[in-house]
């Protein structure tokens, strides 16, 4: 199965509007990047056949691994399921005018939004985790998602820009009043995150975000790689 090296992974939901920055050799490597790159990306949701329509968007993913596996956001994964009428969770990729194939929940890490799901059927074409220690800032990145669900259908939509800087995932508060418990466990453990000068929207959550000539994006923030590699190692997944 064919694979393509990733710099780093994931988009957080949160979209800002900002300027895009692209160099000529990036732009003259781009468009076989994202050519590489689509096969890979699916959407996440869910499935109820009495619901109309019977699928639900909720994010992107992208396929890692032996290429039956997805990295996407952990709040991409609903709470609950609606077992009564038999929902359940799925992705949906561009075969078939979006085929749904049935997945599951098999590693999450709420603290750093990131989830690995297993899904049924034939291997789709898998990316491999990049190195984000090697990130710096004012590099040029593109990310590749569905950032308006499937309104159009699936067709990836490919946005780019430099990584503005790299910051703990905090954000200050003008009183402490204004911290919740979330907040406050976030500032005694803060992690790094990417934060992207390109625009991004809800739907693109969970897009990979990769490097030039193996792919580029974002004010958003992009989680780093190393998480999702860590939750694929555990569940003794190959990475890279």
């Amino acid at each position: 199965m064919k694979t393509t090296n990733l710099s780093l992974s994931i988009l957080a939901f949160v979209p800002l509007l900002s300027s895009l920055v692209c160099g000529t050799a990036y732009a003259a490597a781009l468009p076989d990047t994202i050519k590489r790159v689509k096969p890979s990306i699916v959407g996440v949701g869910t499935v109820q056949h009495t619901r109309r329509p019977p699928g639900k968007f909720v994010g992107t993913g992208f396929v890692v691994g032996n290429g039956r596996h997805v990295i996407t956001n952990a709040h991409n994964i609903p709470e609950t399921l609606n077992s009564t009428r038999k929902e359940f969770l799925a992705i949906f990729t561009a075969e078939k005018r979006g085929q749904a194939r049935k997945a599951e929940v098999i590693a999450s890490d709420s603290v750093h939004d990131v989830a690995l799901l297993r899904f049924q059927g034939t291997a789709l074409p898998a990316l491999r985790l990049g190195d984000s220690r090697r990130v710096r800032e004012g590099e040029l990145y593109a990310f590749t998602g569905f950032p308006i669900g499937l309104v159009l259908g699936m067709h990836p939509v490919t946005h780019q820009g430099i990584v503005s800087a790299i910051t703990p995932i905090v954000i200050p508060q003008l009183s402490a009043g204004q911290l919740t418990p979330k907040m406050v466990k976030r500032l005694r453990d803060p992690y790094d995150v990417f934060q992207l000068d390109a625009t991004a929207y809800p739907g693109n959550s969970g897009s990979p975000l990769y490097y030039r000539d193996t792919g580029y994006s974002g004010i958003t923030d992009a989680i780093p790689a190393t998480y999702a590699e860590a939750l694929m190692a555990a569940a003794g997944i190959k990475a890279r």
